[in-house]
């Protein structure tokens, strides 16, 4: 295993905590709100982070992802809230923000044995391993974390 994979595993934990925060804090109400001049909410980017990280991770590894098909068909990119999150699912995202780490850790073997499929992110960044996969999605992740934190001010 990469030694930079339990570097960027490390990191990303911080990252899902701190979107934790700012989710616990607020109502169902305000976590659906989308913002003006925004396209989505709160409770849709800490799904999306999700959703990305495990296409990232497992979907490119060729592995299931633990979220399931209709999870990630609503949080990937290109999508955008269909409606009000209930307060069933928003449980479910915010454990799956921790849980996830959690599963990716001990997956980590699995996933790095398996055949990695190289993958041209649309912010044009090739991702030929699974090292980079988690390094990429760090990135990502404190992207969607910049957004969360700007959007919780507006609800």
């Amino acid at each position: 295993m990469s030694q930079q994979i339990p570097g960027a595993l490390s990191l990303l934990r911080p990252t899902r905590e701190n979107i934790l925060r700012i989710c616990r804090n607020l109502s169902a109400e305000q976590l659906n709100t989308v913002p003006e001049g925004f396209n989505n909410n709160l409770i849709w980017n800490a799904g999306h982070v999700i959703a990305t990280q495990e296409l990232l991770t497992y979907g490119l590894s060729s592995m299931k992802t633990p979220s399931g098909r209709e999870f990630i068909d609503r949080y990937r990119k290109g999508t955008r809230p269909e409606g009000p999150v209930h307060q069933a699912e928003i449980d479910h995202i915010l454990q799956q923000l921790e849980a996830g780490v959690d599963q990716l850790a001990v997956d980590l073997s699995d996933l790095t044995a398996a055949n990695f499929r190289e993958y041209e992110t649309s912010y044009g960044v090739t991702l030929r391993n699974l090292s980079d996969a988690m390094t990429f999605n760090n990135m990502h992740e404190a992207m969607h974390l910049g957004t969360m934190l700007a959007m919780r001010k507006l609800v």
